[in-house]
């Protein structure tokens, strides 16, 4: 499991069209994440599997919309989509690593519909 980073957010802001959630962090990043990214990116189970080699594409997310953001603790929230999925727990750590990554993890995640032949929806 990854340190928890010594950056915390300042501001979680969904867009009014409910697909674009902005997250700034204290140490001035400011990073958006389209609901789509951040719903096929999901910390679950459900999407992560239980172990190595487990974790499963989702297609079909790309009209997916945020429904609300609730907080977990004073380290994460969890993210509530219009598709019901809910049990991801989005740590600050889990925001900055999908910041930091976001290209790499978004060529995998197409790569993988494509290989699967799915769709984004």
């Amino acid at each position: 499991m990854s340190q928890e980073p010594k950056v915390w957010p300042t501001e979680l802001r969904v867009e009014s069209d409910k697909k674009t959630l902005h997250v700034s962090f204290d140490n001035g990043e400011v990073h958006e994440y389209s609901a789509e990214f951040l719903r096929v990116c999901s910390p679950s189970a459900e999407v992560q599997g239980h172990g190595p080699g487990q974790r499963k594409t989702v297609p079909g997310k790309r009209n997916v919309e945020i429904m609300k953001i609730e907080p977990v603790g004073n380290y994460a929230v969890k993210i509530h989509f219009d598709d019901m999925h809910n049990s991801g727990i989005y740590t600050w750590a889990y925001f900055l690593e999908l910041a930091h990554q976001r290209d790499d993890l978004w060529k995998r995640y197409l790569a993988e519909l494509d290989e699967k032949s799915l769709g984004r929806g």
